[in-house]
């Protein structure tokens, strides 16, 4: 897979392109990333990228030019029908697990990195094929989102984390084989725990230490759906649960009232 991002600050990625899970990708030969200045494609001596907004207002926004020069760049000799260009932006979809399958399915992606107060509006309406949003809050520029798509796309990808079933148990894997296995389709992760069993008197569960596969895997649905309905609820309201989960949530609400009234 190829992620080919457009930014003004291409040293920016030098130190997280040389560590963790991106670094072992880069190593693997599952994943290039090229990073391009988007300076190096504007149209004047002095490089300029942005400028004054029409219709006043504070700040800078990125020109067109440069960005259209830069991706028409890329796409040039390109095998790529349809090549996703991809936005980072506040005004994007969100970014959530789902999403990154999705694009995890593609052999290319160009990303841009805006800065300042955005880019101008033809860029998102006639170049971006997509916009994205890693959260509803204002970052200075679209870097580290661009670093978090590739650390979220990159290690879906097989052969990166080893176990191809390790990134389907975790949280928010909603189409993975191996959540539906553990039942917990959705579901933020359950609680986990390693050695020593007794620290500071603070014990692992018994039942994980029981050996008892059956068990262990009931447990630990019945923590993911406790864990879920007391941080993020919300992730309940769309999710396909059955009548046992239905009579888990009924009998935490249950108590949770009856401890409210005493």
């Amino acid at each position: 897979m190829i992620f080919d991002v457009i930014t003004i600050f291409p040293g920016f990625f030098s130190s997280i392109l040389e560590h963790g899970l991106l670094k072992r990708a880069l190593a693997g030969g599952q994943v290039q990333i090229r990073l391009h200045d988007l300076r190096d494609y504007a149209v004047d001596r002095h490089r300029t990228v942005d400028d004054r907004p029409f219709g006043g207002g504070p700040g800078m926004v990125f020109k067109p030019e440069p960005l259209f020069r830069a991706v028409e760049a890329l796409k040039k000799g390109s095998a790529e029908a349809s090549l996703p260009v991809v936005l980072l932006s506040p005004q994007g979809r969100l970014l959530k697990q789902v999403v990154a399958e999705e694009l995890a399915q593609k052999a290319r992606i160009v990303l841009m990195c805006g800065r300042y107060e955005g880019v101008d509006e033809r860029v998102a309406e006639s170049l971006a094929t997509d916009e994205l949003s890693i959260g509803d809050y204002v970052l200075s520029g679209g870097e580290l989102p661009a670093a978090v798509v590739m650390e979220a796309v990159i290690r879906l990808l097989p052969g990166v984390l080893g176990n191809e079933k390790s990134w389907s148990q975790d949280s928010f894997a909603l189409s993975a084989e191996g959540s539906t296995a553990l039942g917990r389709q959705g579901l933020l992760d359950f609680p986990q725990y390693t050695r020593p069993t007794d620290f500071r008197g603070l014990l692992v569960p018994e039942v994980l230490l029981s050996g008892n596969h059956e068990e262990i895997r009931q447990w630990r649905h019945r923590q993911a759906l406790v864990r879920t309905w007391r941080k993020r609820p919300d992730l309940l309201l769309t999710l396909p649960l059955g009548c046992d989960d239905r009579q888990i949530l009924a009998d935490l609400q249950r108590s949770t009232c009856e401890t409210v009234r005493r």
